[in-house]
């Protein structure tokens, strides 16, 4: 079992706030990280999972029964799957606001559900969970980018073996990924893995026919990683409307299959207008599109480059969840075409 290095913050939120929503993408580590706080001897929280057939239908029928039904602390696991419940949970914690009533986990972004952003406004904390880093893999835990802003001192817990950097990028961060033993296993369980998102995470978002489109945006995304987002060019390869290829990507953010990363500027109101970048939330899920296995950078070292720096993204992007400085992420990239691939910008304005 690995250490998350969110576990304090997603701690401390339960100790202020009624409710809390630990959200990422499916296959994280989000339910076991849970059932680790269930499993300290002063937590007393009742588990209950929306992916029980019997208890969805049950939060369905009747919302605002079964939310007064629950006890004084739970978990409900997979809350994107009865976003009806929102409401009636926004009356509960109305009438008693003690913190740490409600722990959700979701497996699509709950700022892509309506309902949840009107209902729990101001009454719920989300804390987001990433695949695991290499530091939670190698149970080496290294705030970099505080020491980036000279705020920890530089440590090296190395032990001087050599870092096998493409094993780690085919890799990945998903646990079960991390425990396989063989390429040909991680394939089959990226294979599934996607199908399994599109076929019920996507659906429950979104009553979309051409499912058959995702994987091949994927794939096609996955050819263009470290690149501008480039609608009308995306939309022309894959013989699509703006508008369809629109929604589609914004169904692949909200299920965290990918992440956009935006300019950075000065001027605060050009970051919206500016093209972002695209990566994968998990770069072992980029590199089974991109490669499908070491051997192939080889034969074609041009994908190493996009591959490294969706590595460099993910680690960055999940360590700014916990790290002792806060920051945002950014790009840069000039009229000159000059880029720099990530810039941290601190909650003081620095750089």
């Amino acid at each position: 079992m690995f250490t998350r290095f969110i576990r304090q913050r997603l701690e401390e939120a339960l100790g202020d706030t009624p409710a809390v929503v630990l959200h990422g993408a499916r296959q994280s580590g989000k339910t076991t990280l849970v059932r680790m706080l269930i499993g300290r001897e002063s937590d007393e929280r009742r588990y209950m999972t929306f992916d029980d057939m019997g208890v969805l239908a049950a939060a369905r029928i009747d919302p605002m029964g079964f939310v007064d039904a629950l006890p004084g602390q739970v978990i409900l696991d997979e809350i994107q799957r009865a976003p009806s419940l929102f409401p009636a949970i926004k009356m509960a914690i109305d009438r008693d606001r003690r913190p740490g009533r409600f722990l959700m986990t979701g497996s699509a972004n709950v700022f892509s559900l309506p309902r949840l952003s009107e209902s729990l406004a101001g009454r719920v904390e989300i804390v987001p969970l990433f695949p695991l880093t290499q530091g939670e893999i190698d149970d080496d835990r290294h705030d970099f980018i505080a020491w980036a802003f000279g705020d920890k001192a530089a440590t090296d817990s190395g032990d001087g073996s050599p870092f096998d950097v493409w094993g780690r990028v085919f890799r990945g961060g998903f646990p079960e990924v991390v425990v396989r033993r063989t390429p040909a296993r991680r394939r089959a369980w990226f294979d599934a893995y996607v199908t399994t998102i599109l076929q019920r995470d996507v659906r429950d978002l979104s009553n979309i026919e051409s499912l058959e489109a995702l994987p091949r945006l994927l794939a096609l995304l996955a050819t263009r990683l470290g690149g501008l987002l480039n609608i009308a060019d995306l939309g022309s390869a894959l013989s699509m409307p703006a508008s369809t290829l629109k929604r589609y990507l914004a169904l692949l953010e909200a299920t965290f299959l990918l992440h956009r990363l935006p300019a950075w500027t000065s001027n605060l109101g050009l970051r919206l207008i500016k093209s972002p970048k695209m990566y994968f939330t998990d770069v072992g899920l980029a590199s089974h599109y991109l490669a499908g296995e070491p051997a192939q950078l080889e034969t074609d070292p041009t994908r190493k480059g996009p591959l490294l720096e969706n590595l460099v993204f993910t680690e960055l992007r999940a360590q700014a969840t916990w790290s002792s400085t806060p920051v945002r992420l950014f790009h840069y990239r000039t009229l000159a075409k000059q880029e720099v691939d990530f810039v941290l910008e601190s909650s003081t304005g620095s750089l």
